[in-house]
């Protein structure tokens, strides 16, 4: 569905409604995936989806139904369904009145039309290109390369009406030699930004690079985190700058805004319109989106909101809503973190000893209020001595305190998008002085 056809649905919908106030969610998808392995395409799938939600909200109970179907008779019963089941809720005193929305134009470069029409014969350019590098070096591989695009329109009874297009692209390679492995990936609203021939490459450079790889003590080392390991571990630290978990006590800042936390050259920002990732322009309520400084050299200075914990904290709403209902409340989704004066060549120079990280793999949260997450490198861990990458080692479990690490931290003058699963963000490479690895493996 087009821009205009979702809006034509949503209106239909918002005149059907006879609750207190009415939002409608309407979307579409059109998502292709080619996967591959030892140097065939194992699986090429493609999907196209519609989707219609609807939040009633009668007395200050609220209800939320769902479907595909965009019949007439479809969206009657889905109204119906959402109000009855709005009979079945609490009602909540803090439900505020759903936002008028705003201006909502999108950033520059959200939606690339050659990403849109990419077909599986694309796909498949890129996948050769990738295979041409591994087989090259005489590995092996497995990975992907997605393509897509997506279209969402939101309104309300309270006026508000925003649609918003984008288009996606990714690759990610792993590549397995005799006794190492190596990762790269790449992430953009352009396909034509994906080069699979440098994918291929780095991953097979790091594969090379940590061949024969050596045991090292496990304990307290200086880590040089590359921008996948580096958005793996700030992706479990991005919660705790959500009103909800701060309102609750769970966030690592909960009730010390204006307080310093982290190194003086770490700032963190929630930035839809960044040229490396430029996104949505509004939330799941239709607001506007706000770029928010979250964290100031190395001051906590806000969090995200959406209506309800603007309310309830009298605090502006930033514009960061999730689709009703969620148990996770308003989320900073866009995050940026400011690069720092250094080349990442020149953080390696200056390690005496360390370890530089390509990627983390399987972290888990340890405790919560902490930030103590647990995990294992992966896919290209190198040893440094004296500033200079000097081979492999084998992977470390860690666990580590998320906001302890960036204590003492350093980043590189550049950023790179990196992302997985249901993340994307826009880092640097990070240095950090104190990271504790647990225990060693055997691989």
């Amino acid at each position: 569905m087009d821009k205009a056809q979702r809006e034509a649905i949503a209106k239909r919908i918002l005149a059907l409604s006879t609750a207190d106030q009415t939002e409608v969610i309407v979307s579409a998808q059109n998502s292709a995936l080619t996967r591959f392995t030892r140097g065939v395409s194992n699986q090429n799938v493609a999907s196209i989806d519609n989707g219609v939600s609807v939040r009633a909200i009668v007395g200050g109970r609220t209800g939320v139904a769902a479907t595909n179907d965009t019949s007439d008779e479809s969206l009657k019963a889905l109204v119906a369904r959402a109000i009855e089941m709005a009979s079945f809720a609490p009602s909540d005193p803090e439900q505020p009145q759903l936002p008028a929305g705003g201006p909502c134009p999108a950033p520059e470069g959200a939606f690339v039309d050659a990403t849109a029409k990419a077909d599986p014969f694309e796909r498949a350019r890129i996948c050769d290109a990738i295979l041409t590098e591994v087989e090259g070096a005489g590995y092996w591989s497995s990975g992907y390369v997605s393509t897509g695009e997506s279209g969402i329109t939101i309104a309300n009874s309270s006026g508000a009406l925003a649609s918003f297009d984008g288009t996606d692209a990714q690759a990610n390679v792993k590549v397995t030699a005799s006794d190492s492995t190596g990762f790269a990936e790449r992430l953009s609203t352009d396909v034509g930004a994906i080069d699979g021939t440098d994918v291929g490459r780095r991953a097979v450079e790091k594969a090379r690079g940590t061949a024969s790889p050596r045991s090292v003590e496990p304990g307290t080392w200086t880590v040089i985190l590359e921008p996948p390991a580096f958005g793996e571990l700030l992706a479990y630290l991005v919660s705790h700058f959500s009103a909800q978990t701060y309102d609750e006590g769970s966030s690592f800042c909960s009730g010390a805004l204006d307080s310093a936390f982290f190194d003086a050259s770490f700032s963190l920002y929630d930035d839809f319109a960044h040229p490396l990732a430029p996104g949505m322009p509004f939330d799941f309520e239709a607001h506007p989106k706000s770029r928010v400084t979250l964290v100031k050299n190395g001051v906590v200075r806000d969090i995200v909101t959406d209506s309800y914990y603007a309310r309830k904290l009298k605090r502006p709403n930033t514009g960061h809503a999730l689709p009703a209902p969620n148990a996770y409340g308003p989320q900073a989704l866009n995050i940026v973190v400011a690069p720092g004066s250094k080349t990442r060549e020149e953080l390696i120079a200056e390690t005496t000893r360390g370890l530089l990280i390509s990627r983390f793999w399987y972290i888990r949260v340890v405790d919560q209020k902490k930030t103590i997450v647990t995990g294992m490198t992966r896919d290209g861990t190198y040893l440094i001595e004296h500033g200079r990458i000097t081979g492999g080692v084998r992977n470390l479990r860690f666990n580590q305190s998320i906001v302890e690490a960036l204590g003492a931290a350093s980043f590189s003058n550049d950023q790179h998008r990196t992302g997985q699963y249901s993340y994307s963000l826009v880092v640097p490479t990070a240095k950090l002085e104190r990271f504790t690895f647990s225990s060693t493996t055997e691989f």
